[in-house]
């Protein structure tokens, strides 16, 4: 009987670290860092550690997710986003482990309407996105048996996201102005921790056989659907009944455009990204962003 796998978890504090910390165990055993036990801007403890533990699955799920900061931070940026991947990448292949990495919508640069494909041109806007596909690149260029998982708009109870700071808002401000030209598909961690541990189980499964192609590579992973910003503020306000202001009103969202709104990161208009990939090879589909929202907001 094989043994269960050693999982080396990355950026365990965060929020998909977080659900992953409480998903992957079922598949193994699971030795989470955070930022204080691996110190991803520190190559020498990535090596140092991928060998103490010597795990047969890499998962990162640390990252430097500030967008606006992230264009006055670029060297903190890069490290994390894109050095510490490829060290990670290194590392992975010495051990013979397959690593898996979460990436972003903001690869690209949102023109046009259509869904984005895991092989469209990439054009990132700031310098958030530049420095994920740069670990992007550095991955497929030292790790074969890697699984790069791209996705958008994250939130959950826990941490620092638009799910969160909507619902203090709404309890302090009358009125809201939310921008309502970028579209995108807000997505669960949990829902994101999930579907990653059924693409390694199949992945270390017996049962994918021989005439099944190998399976590394790019994935977009999203819940379905694609709102605006402001439609998922509209969403949080009629699902969560507390996000309400002292007198039991809600606030009034007004809809305004990206030009109104000036950040000092440019975000794409158009975040859809195609999920195809990710059901054709695994069968699995994220289910709609409207009904994740509305189970994350029942726990």
């Amino acid at each position: 009987m094989t043994a269960p796998p050693r999982i080396l978890l990355t950026g365990c504090n965060g929020q998909v670290g977080w659900e992953l910390a409480r998903t992957l165990p079922t598949l193994g055993q699971v030795v989470a860092t955070d930022s204080q036990s691996l110190n991803l801007a520190d190559g020498e403890a990535i090596h140092r550690v991928v060998a103490e533990v010597r795990p047969q699955i890499i998962v990162n799920a640390a990252a430097h997710t500030a967008v606006d900061k992230a264009e006055s931070e670029r060297h903190r940026a890069r490290a994390v986003n894109a050095i510490a991947p490829g060290l990670l990448a290194e590392a992975a292949t010495r051990h013979g482990a397959v690593l898996v990495h979460y990436s972003t919508d903001y690869v690209f640069d949102g023109s046009g309407s259509a869904l984005w494909r895991e092989e469209d041109p990439s054009a990132p806007l700031n310098v958030y996105g530049a420095s994920k596909l740069e670990g992007e690149h550095a991955i497929r260029e030292r790790c074969r048996r890697h699984l790069i998982f791209r996705t958008s708009w994250v939130y959950g109870l826990r941490g620092a996201n638009f799910l969160l700071t909507m619902r203090r808002l709404m309890g302090e401000r009358p009125e809201l102005k939310i921008v309502d030209d970028q579209i995108g598909a807000p997505t669960w961690c949990r829902h994101l921790a999930e579907a990653t541990a059924q693409v390694l189980a199949q992945v270390a499964s017996a049962a994918r056989g021989a005439d099944k192609p190998e399976p590394w590579g790019v994935y977009h992973m999203t819940n379905a659907g694609e709102p605006s910003w402001h439609g998922f503020a509209t969403a949080i306000q009629e699902l969560d009944t507390t996000a309400r202001l002292p007198d039991g009103s809600p606030a009034r969202l007004l809809p305004i455009p990206s030009q109104d709104y000036p950040t000092p990161a440019r975000r794409p208009l158009n975040s859809r990204l195609d999920n195809g990939k990710l059901e054709r090879v695994f069968g699995i589909r994220l289910p709609h962003w409207r009904d994740a929202l509305s189970l994350c907001l029942d726990k």
